[in-house]
């Protein structure tokens, strides 16, 4: 068991690529510290692991005094963490225009804040956990829409941007400082998830819609994205690509440079029954 008598850490552990990534950590002997905020599918995470190997905690990323205790918590009840998946993350669609501003810093709160929080956090455990034999490795989950921005999810590509911009920064500092801590960034395309069902919409877009339009372009399942992203942190790979989908977008940009906005956006104005909403 590769991860046998680690201490592994997953936010946004209730559901998704956090259950599963917690699955297979616990498969290869890791134990587990899960949080969410949702305590029952903390509890639905937990019973689908061996017994004994995942302690839950509700922990509200956003809310930094609260990971802070988190973490704190996790190096006394478990010692140094030397894996942490900063997994959790949520979606807005919504129009620049017609989004409120209470959404976007709801979604900047959890994808951003969250993301600083647990690194931060959770950065000293790994610095004093890893080796250079055994070094600890620290996941941060953009999107492959940190990669490319596509209409209608602006407040979300921000958020990913900023998360991939943030992560790989941090791989440079562990590198040239000497640490024995490998920063990783994962870039999934779409996964098949309850985040469709779960994301916010503004007032002008329909949400079973958006539901819709999400599971009908999922391609991967979360199974196979936790063991793409172990995989990735293994091989020390600064950017980890989950799915078809995921791999397309990241090379939108390098074949067609700045053109490839412009290119979406047209395909989309053709596509999407909001295409005619500047015509109304």
């Amino acid at each position: 068991m590769k991860y046998q008598g680690r201490v592994a850490v997953v936010t946004g552990a209730g559901s998704g690529i956090g259950r599963a990534l917690t699955r297979a950590l616990t498969e290869e002997g890791a134990h587990v510290a899960v949080s969410d905020i949702d305590p029952n599918g903390l509890a639905e995470t937990q019973a689908g692991c061996p017994p004994g190997q995942v302690t839950p905690y509700r922990v509200d990323v956003a809310d930094r005094d609260a990971v802070l205790g988190f973490a704190d918590e996790v190096h006394r009840q478990h010692g140094p963490a030397s894996l942490v998946f900063n997994n959790a993350g949520v979606d807005l669609f919504a129009g620049v225009a017609d989004m409120s501003w209470k959404d976007f810093d709801w979604l900047m709160g959890i994808n951003v804040g969250g993301v600083v929080n647990g690194t931060k956090a959770f950065l000293p455990q790994l610095i004093e956990a890893g080796s250079p034999r055994s070094p600890s490795r620290l996941v941060n989950l953009s999107s492959a829409f940190g990669l490319i921005a596509i209409p209608y999810q602006g407040a979300y590509s921000t958020s990913k941007f900023a998360v991939r911009g943030f992560t790989e920064a941090l791989r440079q500092e562990m590198i040239m400082e000497g640490r024995p801590v490998t920063v990783h960034c994962v870039h999934p395309g779409v996964v098949r998830t309850n985040f469709g069902a779960n994301m916010r919409t503004s007032d002008t877009e329909d949400p079973d819609l958006a539901a819709k339009l999400f599971d009908r372009t999922a391609l991967t399942s979360p199974a196979k994205a936790a063991r793409l992203i172990l995989r990735g942190a293994e091989k020390n790979r600064a950017r980890i690509l989950i799915g078809p989908d995921g791999r397309a977008m990241a090379a939108l940009p390098r074949l067609l440079g700045v053109r490839y906005a412009d290119l979406l956006a047209r395909a989309a104005r053709l596509t999407s029954p909001g295409s005619a909403r500047a015509d109304r």
